[in-house]
């Protein structure tokens, strides 16, 4: 019954537009109706991070395609099994699924399942039982995209050593998910070759009891907190960090960062470098600020131009890894938005463009290379 209503209203449809003479697809605004879902973490899409830069993409999608819809579903627990049956609940409802995270891996048999549905998988390469789809082995509707977040650590932890005045910093993250451990390499990468060409000696602080373990289990160092939407936990580390002389704070936890932005703001000349998305206003403390710079991944372009794909037929499955050469991985510099200096800038945006021609390199959390093992 169902086939028949959908041929019945397709034929409708066809019949409007040579009416109207229009043929489909020659212009008009096909695909206007889009039915989207935007799966969360428990930090929800006003996480004013990593969730809610994927639902600005969507939301730019719907203000230019009246008659599309977006709906937020937040998976509460960030467990991943809980993550993919959050989907798995909603995949007949929706024409696209925006999932956000690496604990959205698992969709890869239920997009199989549902081959009418169309997915993009943000920090991820979907995985079918288990085991990670390959580059040339893509589901037709997967769309998933890593990126290369150890750049955008990079840049904050140069950003960090050229800024500090304690000569200590520290990056506070939220699960030790292959993303969050390529920010703290690169941060930490960044801080290492600053020091190097810049004669420091800016120290990374780490608390032991707030260590990561990866996805592979092994011990990650870094600090921790265990969860993107605990708050209160994220405060507790940056005061511990600040009462060990750490000035600077590089912040990839989710809304679990909003508890260090306010542990800076109760403190005497903390600075946080906010991430994913230019948290600048974040850091508003009366008269103060206290947003050095914001390291940036750019995932609403990604989402939004997908959307369009879907929209206007194009639409491709796909892994990729996205990259400072597509300027997907980036800092904020701008005047008005950041509290770096023109020196710093300088500097950072020298081996910005050292990135994009692969003469520099940070480690990440599977790229064969680590913090101890850096070089360029």
């Amino acid at each position: 019954m169902k086939k028949i209503l959908a041929l019945v209203l397709a034929a409708v449809f066809v019949f409007s537009m040579t009416a109207c003479g229009t043929e489909p697809g020659s212009g008009s605004k096909e695909g206007d109706g889009l039915k989207i879902a935007i799966v969360s973490s428990p930090s929800g899409v006003d996480d004013g991070s990593f969730n809610q830069d994927n639902y600005n993409g969507v939301l730019k999608f719907i203000e230019e395609n009246e008659g599309a819809t977006v709906t937020p579903v937040r998976e509460e627990s960030g467990d991943s099994a809980a993550a993919v049956q959050a989907v798995a609940d909603v995949v007949a409802d929706f024409d696209v699924i925006v999932c956000c995270g690496y604990q959205f891996a698992g969709i890869g048999n239920l997009a199989q399942e549902n081959p009418d549905t169309k997915f993009i998988l943000i920090d991820s390469w979907p995985t079918v039982d288990g085991t990670e789809v390959t580059a040339d082995q893509v589901i037709e509707n997967v769309y998933a995209a890593y990126y290369a977040e150890q750049e955008s650590g990079f840049y904050a932890g140069m950003a960090a050593a050229l800024s500090t005045k304690t000569g200590k910093v520290a990056v506070v993250n939220g699960i030790a998910y292959p993303s969050n451990v390529n920010y703290q390499y690169g941060f930490e990468c960044g801080v290492l070759y600053a020091n190097t060409t810049e004669g420091l000696n800016v120290e990374v602080i780490e608390l032991p009891s707030y260590a990561g373990t990866d996805v592979t289990g092994a011990n990650v160092g870094g600090n921790y907190v265990g969860d993107f939407s605990d708050e209160a936990t994220g405060k507790v580390i940056a005061n511990a960090l600040i009462a060990e002389g750490v000035d600077i704070i590089f912040v990839a936890a989710g809304g679990s960062g909003n508890g260090v932005f306010t542990a800076a703001k109760e403190a005497e000349g903390v600075m946080v470098i906010g991430c994913d998305v230019d948290q600048y206003d974040d850091g508003a403390n009366g008269d103060n600020n206290v947003v050095l710079t914001s390291g940036l991944k750019v995932m609403h372009d990604t989402v939004y131009n997908v959307l369009n794909e879907v929209k206007n037929g194009s639409f491709k499955g796909a892994n990729v890894t996205l990259t400072a050469s597509t300027d997907s991985t980036g800092y904020v510099s701008a005047e008005g938005r950041c509290q770096l200096s023109a020196d710093a800038i300088s500097k950072i945006d020298a081996a910005q463009a050292d990135l994009k021609a692969g003469k520099i390199v940070p480690a990440a959390n599977f790229n064969g290379i680590t913090p101890e093992t850096f070089t360029w």
